[in-house]
C-alpha cells in the first residue's frame, strides 16, 4: 500500500529529485495497475486529508515544511497524519520525532517489541484506536505475540502489573505514590521491574497518554491502512464520510461572531499584563490559584461504548479523570513546583536511569514553550510569551501543579472560556473531543495556531504525570 498520506495523483504531478524517487513512484504505480488489471480490488482511502478538523486544502495553505517532511518519510517509511499535521511546525517536529525514536528503536532496558505493546496498552486507556492499531502493527512488525492484542489473559504477568500505573498516569496521577513504585521494583515482587526499565515503562505510557490527547485535539483521521480508514467500494453520491470525532450531524465551524473583536480584546489585555508593574502577596496569589483550580469547567459530550478494539485491551474502563479539585471537596495536597520540577529533581532522575532521554524531553519541552512566530490572528510582531505562559500554568492546575511566582490572575485574563473547554477537554477527557469543540475557541486563529496549543497540550500534560511519577520514584529511592 502507498505510504500513509501520500496522495498518488499529486505526487505524479510534483516533481522529484533523483532517481530514487522516480523508481519509487514507478513501481508504485506499476503494481497498481497491475492489481487492477487482475481484477484485485484496491483501497480507496475514505478521508480527504489527515485531519476531520482542518481541510486538506488549509493544511497546504499554511505550508507544511517539505524538508522536515522528507526526513520524516526517510525515517518512518511512510508519512502519518500525526507527521502531517506536526510538520506546520518544523522545529518541533525534528524534535518529537527524535524523541519518539529513541523510546521505541534505539538501545534500552525494554525489548522493542515490549515497548510497542506498552504504547497500546496506554493508548487504550484513552480509546484512541488510531495510536492503538499504528502500535499493533508495529508490534507485531518486531516478532509480538499476536493473541496479546485480542486479550489481556495472555499477556506477560510483568506488563500486567503495569495496569494500576498506566491508569493512574492516564487519568490521576497525584494519586501515585511510592507504594506503586514499590509493589513493582522491591525484590520480592513476583514480576520485578528494574527501575531502569520502569522508567522506559512510563515515559512510554506517559507519552503515548499525551499524544492520544494530540491525536483527539487534532482531530486525526484513521490512516489508509487503518480499519475505518478504507473501502473497496466507489463513494455513493450522497456519502459523508463519518468521523470518531463528531456526531453524526454535528455542525462544523461556528459562526464568527465578533471573532474579530476577541482577538483585539486579547491583544489589548496581554500588552496590559506585560506592562503591568503591580505585584500580589503570596496570599493573594494563592488564593487566585485556589479559585482557578475549583473552577467548574464543563467537558464536551460523553460518547457511547468503546469499540471492542479497546475494551479487550483496558481493566477498569470506567475509571477516569476526575477535577483534582471538586468544589465543595478536600483536594489532595498540591503539588509546588518550587518542590519538585523537572528542570530541579526531575531531568537528572530521567537522564540518570535512562540516559539521554532527559536531555531529549527537556529540548521537546523547551520547543513547545518557547516556539513563537511573532504573530497573533491577522497581527503581525506580537509578543506571545505571557498567552503561551498561562496555557502551560493552566494545563498544570488542571493536574493540580501550583508556581508560587506566577499569577493565576492572569489565566482568567488571557484564556476565554471556550478556549479553557477545549483544554481541560483535551488534557483530561481527550475521548470526548469533538468538532464543536475545536472551531469554538480562537475562532479567527490559523490552524496551525490551534495546533500549537494541542503541542502545549500533549507537553504540559506530558510533564505533568511525569513529574508525579518521578517524586514517588525519588520517594522510593530514599
Amino acid at each position: 500500500m502507498l505510504p500513509s498520506g501520500v496522495d498518488l495523483t499529486s505526487s505524479l504531478t510534483q516533481p522529484h529529485n533523483g532517481k530514487k524517487g522516480d523508481l519509487f513512484l514507478s513501481t508504485v504505480v506499476t503494481d497498481l495497475l497491475n492489481m487492477t488489471e487482475r481484477g484485485v480490488e484496491v483501497p480507496r482511502a475514505l478521508a480527504s486529508g489527515p485531519s476531520a478538523f482542518i481541510p486538506a486544502k488549509e493544511i497546504l495553505k499554511e505550508g507544511p515544511d517539505h524538508g522536515v517532511l522528507m526526513e520524516a518519510f526517510l525515517s518512518l517509511g511512510r508519512l502519518d497524519h500525526i507527521t502531517m499535521v506536526m510538520a506546520l511546525h518544523p522545529a518541533y517536529l525534528s524534535c518529537f520525532l527524535s524523541t519518539q525514536h529513541a523510546l521505541q528503536e534505539m538501545d534500552g532496558p525494554l525489548p522493542r517489541h515490549w515497548r510497542h505493546y506498552i504504547v497500546v496498552m496506554a493508548a487504550a486507556r484513552h480509546q484512541c484506536s488510531y495510536l492503538i492499531q499504528q502500535h499493533s502493527a508495529s508490534f507485531l512488525e518486531a516478532g509480538g505475540d499476536e493473541s496479546w492484542l485480542r486479550s489481556l489473559e495472555h499477556v506477560p504477568a510483568k506488563l500486567s502489573s503495569l495496569h494500576t500505573l498506566n491508569m493512574l498516569l492516564a487519568h490521576r496521577p497525584w494519586l501515585i505514590t511510592q507504594q506503586n513504585i514499590q509493589e513493582l521494583v522491591c525484590p520480592g515482587a513476583e514480576s520485578r521491574w528494574s527501575l531502569a526499565e520502569l522508567i522506559h515503562a512510563v515515559i512510554l505510557m506517559a507519552h503515548a497518554h499525551s499524544l492520544s490527547s494530540f491525536v483527539w485535539g487534532c482531530g486525526l483521521n484513521p490512516e489508509p491502512d487503518h480499519v475505518g480508514g478504507h473501502a473497496f467500494h466507489p463513494p455513493s453520491p450522497n456519502h459523508v464520510p463519518r468521523s470518531p470525532h463528531s456526531p453524526a450531524h454535528e455542525e462544523g465551524r461556528q459562526e464568527l461572531v465578533d471573532g474579530g473583536m476577541e482577538v483585539e480584546v486579547l491583544m489589548k489585555r496581554m500588552v496590559e499584563l506585560q506592562q503591568q508593574e503591580e505585584e500580589c502577596t503570596q496570599e493573594e496569589m494563592l488564593t487566585r490559584f485556589e479559585r482557578q483550580r475549583s473552577e467548574s469547567i464543563p467537558t464536551a459530550v460523553v460518547r457511547g461504548a468503546p469499540p471492542d478494539l479497546v475494551l479487550r485491551l483496558v481493566e477498569n474502563p470506567e475509571f477516569s479523570y476526575e477535577d483534582f479539585a471538586p468544589r465543595g471537596e478536600q483536594a489532595p495536597p498540591t503539588m509546588r513546583a518550587q518542590d519538585y520540577s523537572w528542570e530541579d529533581h526531575g531531568y537528572s532522575l530521567v537522564n540518570r536511569l535512562l540516559p539521554d532521554m532527559g536531555q531529549l524531553l527537556d529540548e521537546k519541552f523547551q520547543i513547545a514553550i518557547t516556539m513563537t512566530y511573532h504573530r497573533m490572528a491577522m497581527h503581525e510582531g506580537v509578543d506571545t510569551h505571557t498567552l503561551r505562559k498561562a496555557l502551560w500554568n493552566y494545563i498544570h492546575c488542571l493536574y493540580g501543579i501550583r508556581y508560587d511566582d506566577y499569577d493565576y490572575g492572569e489565566v482568567n485574563v488571557l484564556l476565554e472560556r471556550s478556549l479553557k473547554v477545549f483544554v481541560k477537554t483535551v488534557a483530561c477527557h481527550p475521548e470526548q473531543t469533538t468538532a464543536r469543540v475545536y472551531h469554538g475557541f480562537w475562532r479567527h486563529f490559523r490552524h496551525s495556531e490551534k495546533i500549537h496549543a494541542n503541542i502545549i497540550v500533549l507537553e504540559a500534560r506530558l510533564q505533568a504525570a511525569l513529574l508525579y511519577t518521578l517524586r514517588a520514584i525519588t520517594h522510593y529511592m530514599r
